[in-house]
């Protein structure tokens, strides 16, 4: 899947929104940015596998050109004991053969198709694929989960929120 490239000929420019932000919270109003930080965290708590949480997200993150949520969540990721070899080869993960297996394979095709949404529909193969890998809750917290990370990519991309600002 081949996302669309933005033409930006001098980068991504200055901050949008006045100071740089303490949190990423603080790119929207509170109660907003709150709202979004329980839907993310309600969602990786129902999913259950905080790893597998990191791979989606950063898949997400690396389709909608995330830097600051890349930062981010490559950290997470390694704390979470994701190896540095599927990291390294998320952005390939199809053609990366024994490096991801199966469940985290249908999760990160179903982060693609729910994120990128070509066809203007999740496909049935994407997502009757990865229902045979999660129980109904899961998918829907797995659906969740790409969700908030949507919202978040396009809140710091629009916002212009370099990397490096993450403190846990």
């Amino acid at each position: 899947m081949e996302p669309v490239r933005c033409d930006v000929p001098d980068g991504p420019g200055p901050l949008r929104g006045g100071a740089a932000p303490v949190s990423r919270t603080d790119v929207l109003d509170r109660a907003v940015g709150r709202a979004l930080s329980a839907l993310s965290a309600a969602a990786k708590k129902g999913l259950g596998d905080a790893a597998l949480a990191e791979l989606v997200v950063l898949r997400a993150s690396q389709l909608n050109h995330c830097a600051f949520c890349l930062d981010m969540h490559l950290t997470l990721a390694r704390e979470h004991g994701v190896s540095e070899r599927q990291l390294d080869l998320l952005a390939a993960w199809e053609e990366a053969e024994g490096v991801f297996d199966e469940r985290e394979r249908a999760a990160l095709a179903l982060t693609e198709a729910v994120t990128v949404l070509t066809e203007c529909f999740v496909p049935d193969e994407v997502y009757d694929t990865a229902a045979k890998h999660f129980d109904d809750g899961q998918l829907a917290h797995l659906i969740g989960l790409v969700v908030a990370i949507n919202n978040w990519n396009r809140v710091m991309v629009a916002r212009r929120v370099p990397p490096g600002g993450y403190r846990p």
